[in-house]
C-alpha cells in the first residue's frame, strides 16, 4: 500500500520553500554549559502554539540542555521538506503530513512523538456581523478557504459535512489565494466569508472588515490539529535529545494551564512584536476559552483515528496507515510523569 498511495501528496510534501528563521533561545542555563543544537521548523507563527513560545521564553528547553533555533516554514510542505532533507531536526505542523510521506513510501519516514493541539485554531470570519450564527448561512455563499490536503480545509469541510452541507455544490469555497494572504484578499472585497488564523482573525475585527462569527475548533470538537515529529531514524539516534524537547513542551503546557490569558500574554509577547498587548491577550483568551491545549502531550490513538476518518471524508486517503508506525508515545508518557 505504501508503495503505490499518494504520489501527488508526496511531490506536494517534497517542493523545496524558503525558510525563514523567526524565536529565540530564551533565558536559561548558564552560557558556560554545553547545550545540544535543535532546529525546529514550525509550520506557522501563531499564537495559536502558545506553550511552545512559552517554553521558548521560559528558558525550559535550555533548562532540559538544548538551544532550540526556531524557523518558520509557511507551510505543512516545506516543514516537512525541511525534516526530511535534514534542514531540520523537529519539524511541528499538522500531522495529515506524516501521513502522507508514509502513505508515499518514504523509508525514514516522519513520526509523531507529541501533539500539542486538541482543536482547530482557526475562525470563520463575515464580512457582517451576525448575531445568531448557523452553519447553513454559508449556503450559497463564497468562502475562501485553505490549500487542498490541509488540515484548515479538511476540518472546515468537515464540519459543513457535520451539518449536511455539501463542500463542492452547497456553497463556493476558493482554494486560490496562498496561505497568509487571504485576509488581505478579504480586506479588498473578496468572497462573503473566510476562514481565518489569528492574528489575521482579530486584525480583520479591529479594521472593520470582518467579524468573527464562530470557531473552527469549538464546531468541529477535539481534533489532533497539530504535533512534533521527527525522521524515525532520529529518533532513534537521539532518544535524550527528544525526551528533553518533550521535557520542555510539557512544562510550556503545565504553564498554560496554571496560569491566566493575561499572563501567558505577557510571556509570549516577544514573539509577537508586532502584534498589539490588547489584541494578544484577547487571541490568547479565546484559544485558551476553547481549550485549544492539551493537558499532556500523548498522541492517543483515538485521535489518530479521528484524524485519518478526516482524511477519507476529504477523498486524500484511499487506505489506512498504522497508528503504531507513525506515533510514538514513549516520550510524551514519559514527560507528564
Amino acid at each position: 500500500m505504501r508503495k503505490g498511495r499518494g504520489k501527488a501528496a508526496l511531490a506536494a510534501v517534497l517542493a523545496v520553500g524558503m525558510l525563514a528563521g523567526c524565536g529565540s533561545p530564551g533565558e536559561g542555563v548558564g552560557s558556560d554549559e554545553k547545550l545540544t543544537p535543535v532546529t525546529l521548523n514550525e509550520v506557522a507563527h501563531s499564537i495559536f502554539y502558545a506553550p511552545m513560545y512559552v517554553a521558548i521564553e521560559e528558558g525550559y528547553f535550555r533548562e532540559e540542555g538544548l538551544d532550540v533555533t526556531l524557523v518558520t516554514g509557511f507551510g505543512a510542505d516545506k516543514t516537512m521538506t525541511a525534516v526530511l532533507t535534514g534542514d531540520a531536526d523537529i519539524g511541528f505542523m499538522g500531522s495529515e503530513s506524516t501521513i502522507y510521506t508514509y502513505a508515499g513510501g518514504t523509508d525514514d519516514y516522519v513520526v509523531n512523538f507529541a501533539q500539542l493541539t486538541q482543536r482547530a485554531g482557526n475562525f470563520l470570519v463575515s464580512r457582517e456581523p451576525i448575531d445568531d450564527f448557523s452553519w447553513d448561512m454559508l449556503r450559497d455563499q463564497d468562502v475562501l478557504g485553505g490549500r487542498a490536503g490541509g488540515m484548515p480545509q479538511m476540518v472546515f469541510e468537515y464540519i459543513l459535512r457535520k451539518n449536511n452541507i455539501d463542500p463542492a455544490t452547497d456553497l463556493r469555497i476558493d482554494q486560490s489565494i496562498d496561505f497568509g494572504s487571504t485576509a488581505a484578499a478579504f480586506s479588498g472585497g473578496d468572497a462573503d466569508f473566510t476562514v481565518e488564523f489569528e492574528p489575521h482573525a482579530t486584525l480583520l475585527e479591529q479594521k472593520g472588515d470582518g467579524y468573527v462569527v464562530a470557531s473552527l475548533g469549538e464546531d468541529s470538537g477535539y481534533v489532533p490539529y497539530t504535533a512534533f515529529s521527527a525522521k524515525k531514524s532520529y529518533i532513534e539516534k537521539n532518544g535524550e535529545v527528544i525526551q528533553a524537547f518533550t521535557n520542555a513542551l510539557q512544562k510550556g503546557m503545565d504553564y498554560v494551564r496554571s496560569h491566566s490569558p493575561q499572563e501567558i500574554a505577557d510571556v509570549i509577547a516577544p514573539q509577537f512584536a508586532e502584534t498589539d498587548k490588547q489584541a494578544l491577550v484577547t487571541i490568547v483568551s479565546r484559544y485558551y476559552d476553547q481549550d485549544t491545549w492539551k493537558e499532556d502531550l500523548v498522541f492517543e490513538k483515538a485521535s489518530f483515528d479521528l484524524l485519518q476518518n478526516i482524511l477519507e471524508d476529504s477523498g486524500v486517503l484511499s487506505e489506512r496507515v498504522p497508528y503504531e508506525d507513525l506515533v510514538n508515545t514513549v516520550f510524551a508518557r514519559e514527560a507528564k510523569k
